[in-house]
C-alpha cells in the first residue's frame, strides 16, 4: 500500500479512571488546532477572551437556549429539532453540548455553529472543526442513534457544509482524543508552535507566549509583538471615609453617606482598591468575583492588608512547581541572584539618568557595577543579602542627589538622608513606603491572576502575612516604577508640602496627597517601554504579567532560565 494513502490509526489509551474528568468536544478541537493551547486550557485552566471568542458567544446566543429534546426511540421518529443538548459517555470519556440536532427518517444530524465564513478548502472545513463535529456524532451513536453525517453552519456566510463521518475522520478523531488524554496524563506542556500564523489571533497568545519562549530557547529571531495587547481597564481607588461601592446595572456606583459620587463601567475596572472604612455590597462582591475582578484591602494609611478574589486560578501544576522549587536551595539561590543583580543594575541606571549632584557620579556607578558582578560569586543567600545591603546603602546614600532642590532657602525642601521605613521620618521616605505598598499590591494581584501563591517566595523567606513572592519579583522594578514615580512626583511638583502630615513621630501622606501620588504611580505603570529582551513596546503593567508568566515557564521547565529585565 502507498504510504501517503495509509490511514492514521487511533492511538490506544487506558480506560478512563473513575475520577478523571470527561473531555469536552471543544478541547479535542483545540488539541487538533494546537496541542499547547489544549493543554493550557484543559490541564492548567487558562482562559482569556478575544474579539473572536466574544463574537463566537454572540453567534451561539440563539442555539445556547435549550429547546426541544432528543426522541426516546432511537430508530423510529418524526422530524425534530433540538437545541443545546448535552451528551456524555463514560466509555468514550467524552462530553459535548450540541448546538443543534436535526432528525428525520430515523437518522440524526448534529449541526455545529461557527462564527466565521466557510473556508474554501478541499474538504469544506478545517480538520479541527470536522473532528469536533465527529465527536458529537460519536456521542449520538453511543446513545443508540444512527449518525453518519454532521453539518457545520458558518454564520458569517450563512452556509452549511456537510461532513461525512467516514473511517478516516473517525480514526483521526480517536487519535486526537487519545492524544489529548496522553499529554494531560503526562503532565508536560507541549512546545509552542514556531512562527505559526495561528498564534497572532489566538486568545491565549499573551499567556502561552510562543514567540517569547522560542526566543529564549534559541535567540536567533525577534518575537512578534503579540503579548502586548492594550488593556484599557484600570484600578478603581476608593478612600473616602464610610464610602459604599455598589453594583448598578453594568456599573459600579460609589456613594458617600447615601449620596452618589461617581459611577464607573465594570468593563473599565481591572481591580478595586479600598482604603480604610469602605463598604462593599454583597451583589457587588458577587459580580466582581464572577468577572474575576479582585478587591485589594488597605488600611486608611495605605498599608496593604490583603485581597479578595473569586474561586482563584485552577493551575495546580504551577503552584506545585512553585512549592517544589521553593524548597530547593539551588533553585532559590539561582532565582535570587537574578533578581538582586537586576535590581542593582536598574538602580544604577536610575542614578545615571537622573543625577543632579555636583560631584561626579561615575565612581558610584562603578561601585554598583562591582556589586552586580559580586552577585554572581555569592555561594549562599546570606552572602547575597550582604551584597544587596551594601549596594542599597550606596544607592540610598546618593538618592537625595536625584531630587530637585528649590533655590529659595525659605521654601520647603524634600530632604533625604537615608532609607527608613517605620515610621517614615520625612516626606521622601513616606512617598517611597507608599510606592512600595502599591507595587506589592500590584504584584500580588498579578501573581494571583497568573496562578501563583504570592506568599511562597524564593528569596524573601515566608512569614505570616508577608507576600514573599511579590516582594521577590518586585526587586528589579523598585527603581523602575516606585522610586521613579517618587522622583517624578517631587521634581514635577505633583506633590506639595501641604500633602504631608506629621503624626506619631513619622510623616504620612494626606488623602489628597495620596490621590495625586497614586495618579503618578498609575501613569508610570501604564507607560510603554521597549522590552530589553524582546524588543517590542510594552507597558510596565503588562510587563509584570509577562515576567510572572515567564517565571511559570521556567518553573515548569518550558525554558531553562528566568529571563532578566534590565533597562538600558
Amino acid at each position: 500500500m502507498d504510504q501517503d494513502s495509509q490511514q492514521e490509526l487511533p492511538l490506544p489509551f487506558p480506560e478512563l479512571a473513575e475520577d478523571s474528568p470527561l473531555l469536552p468536544a471543544r478541547m479535542v478541537n483545540e488539541f487538533e488546532y494546537c496541542p499547547r493551547l489544549a493543554y493550557l486550557e484543559w490541564v492548567q485552566g487558562e482562559w482569556a477572551d478575544s474579539g473572536d471568542t466574544v463574537e463566537g458567544r454572540h453567534t451561539h446566543r440563539r442555539v445556547d437556549k435549550k429547546s426541544g429534546q432528543l426522541p426516546e426511540q432511537t430508530d423510529d421518529f418524526e422530524k425534530f429539532h433540538a437545541r443545546s443538548i448535552e451528551l456524555s459517555s463514560n466509555r468514550l470519556g467524552l462530553i459535548a453540548r450540541l448546538d443543534l440536532v436535526e432528525g428525520e427518517n430515523g437518522e440524526v444530524i448534529p449541526v455545529d455553529y461557527k462564527r466565521g465564513k466557510r473556508p474554501h478548502v478541499a474538504k469544506g472545513a478545517y480538520d479541527p472543526e470536522r473532528i469536533q463535529l465527529c465527536v458529537q456524532g460519536m456521542l449520538l451513536a453511543e446513545h443508540g442513534y444512527q449518525c453518519d453525517t454532521g453539518i457545520l453552519y458558518f454564520a458569517a456566510s450563512k452556509e452549511r457544509v456537510r461532513v461525512e463521518f467516514d473511517d478516516e475522520l473517525r480514526n483521526r478523531t480517536l487519535s486526537a482524543i487519545n492524544g489529548l488524554r496522553l499529554i494531560a496524563a503526562g503532565g508536560r506542556m507541549p512546545a509552542p508552535l514556531e512562527d505559526s500564523p495561528k498564534c497572532p489571533r489566538c486568545s491565549l497568545v499573551g499567556i502561552c507566549l510562543p514567540d517569547e519562549v522560542n526566543f529564549l530557547r534559541k535567540p536567533d529571531s525577534s518575537p512578534r509583538p503579540m503579548a502586548v495587547s492594550r488593556d484599557e481597564a484600570l484600578p478603581l481607588y476608593v478612600q473616602a471615609n464610610r464610602a459604599k461601592v455598589a453594583k448598578k446595572g453594568e456599573t459600579l456606583e460609589v456613594s458617600v453617606e447615601d449620596k452618589a459620587v461617581t459611577s464607573i463601567r465594570l468593563l473599565d475596572v481591572s481591580q478595586v482598591v479600598l482604603m480604610g472604612n469602605v463598604y462593599v455590597t454583597t451583589p457587588c462582591l458577587h459580580e466582581l468575583m464572577r468577572r474575576e475582578i479582585p478587591i485589594s484591602w488597605h488600611s486608611y494609611g495605605g498599608w496593604f492588608l490583603g485581597h479578595s478574589v473569586g474561586l482563584g486560578h485552577k493551575n495546580v501544576e504551577l503552584r506545585t512547581a512553585q512549592y517544589k522549587a521553593s524548597f530547593d536551595e539551588a533553585t532559590c539561590l539561582r532565582l535570587a541572584k537574578t533578581l538582586v543583580r537586576n535590581k542593582i543594575l536598574n538602580c544604577r541606571t536610575l542614578l545615571r539618568r537622573n543625577w543632579r549632584g555636583e560631584e561626579d557620579v561615575q565612581p558610584l556607578l562603578d561601585a554598583l557595577k562591582g556589586d552586580a558582578r559580586g552577585v554572581a560569586r555569592a555561594e549562599d543567600q546570606q552572602t547575597l543579602l550582604g551584597i544587596e545591603g551594601a549596594s542599597a546603602a550606596r544607592y540610598f546614600g546618593a538618592f537625595g542627589n536625584l531630587i530637585k532642590q528649590e533655590k529659595d532657602p525659605q521654601s520647603f525642601v524634600f530632604d533625604f538622608a537615608r532609607r527608613k521605613r517605620r515610621p517614615p521620618p520625612d516626606a521622601v521616605n513616606a512617598l517611597l513606603s507608599y510606592a512600595y505598598t502599591v507595587l506589592v499590591r500590584t504584584w500580588t494581584v498579578t501573581l494571583s491572576a497568573v496562578g501563583f501563591d504570592p506568599y511562597r517566595g524564593f528569596y524573601h523567606q515566608p512569614r505570616y502575612g508577608r507576600p514573599a513572592l511579590s516582594l521577590d519579583l518586585m526587586e528589579p522594578f523598585r527603581s523602575l516604577i516606585a522610586e521613579s514615580a517618587v522622583i517624578s512626583a517631587i521634581n514635577n511638583g505633583e506633590v506639595r508640602p501641604a500633602d504631608f502630615i506629621t503624626a506619631g513621630g513619622g510623616v504620612a501622606l494626606t488623602s489628597e496627597g495620596r490621590k495625586r501620588f497614586l495618579g503618578v504611580i498609575e501613569r508610570r505603570l501604564g507607560q510603554e517601554v521597549t522590552h530589553p529582551l524582546f524588543g517590542y513596546r510594552i507597558s510596565y503593567r503588562r510587563t509584570l504579567e509577562v515576567q510572572a508568566r515567564l517565571l511559570g515557564r521556567f518553573l515548569l521547565e518550558d525554558i531553562d532560565h528566568y529571563p532578566e529585565f534590565i533597562t538600558r
